[in-house]
């Protein structure tokens, strides 16, 4: 997730949850409108793996969703913090944000998980 501004948030996957993921086949992306809540999920990307739920990092508006997952949903492999971006939330509660681990503390996480 990186903020964008103004009240916006533009949500993704990391590269190691797309790593874990393995190839992305598919991305549902809510439509434009729709209201999501967070730690709720509001899309699924599906793998030749799994299928995986996507929980919002927050509470919000959907007000841009990434039209090239449609007939690109291998963007997420190739450039999740790129053009494999999933939406952009108008947020309710910016101050949300303040809650979340920034990119340091999200690599400490997923390096003391890989240890166990």
């Amino acid at each position: 997730m990186r903020d964008e501004g103004g009240g916006r948030a533009r949500v993704g996957i990391t590269d190691y949850a797309q790593d874990a993921l393995g190839d992305v086949v598919y991305v549902d992306v809510p439509e434009v409108g729709t209201r999501v809540t967070a730690s709720q999920p509001f899309s699924e990307v599906e793998s030749t793996k799994s299928v995986s739920d996507v929980f919002s990092p927050v509470t919000g508006t959907l007000v841009e969703r990434n039209a090239l997952l449609d007939e690109r949903p291998e963007l997420v492999n190739d450039q999740p913090y790129g053009d494999g971006w999933l939406a952009v939330i108008e947020m309710t509660d910016p101050s949300e944000l303040d809650a979340l681990m920034d990119a340091a503390a999200y690599r400490a996480f997923v390096e003391q998980a890989e240890k166990h």
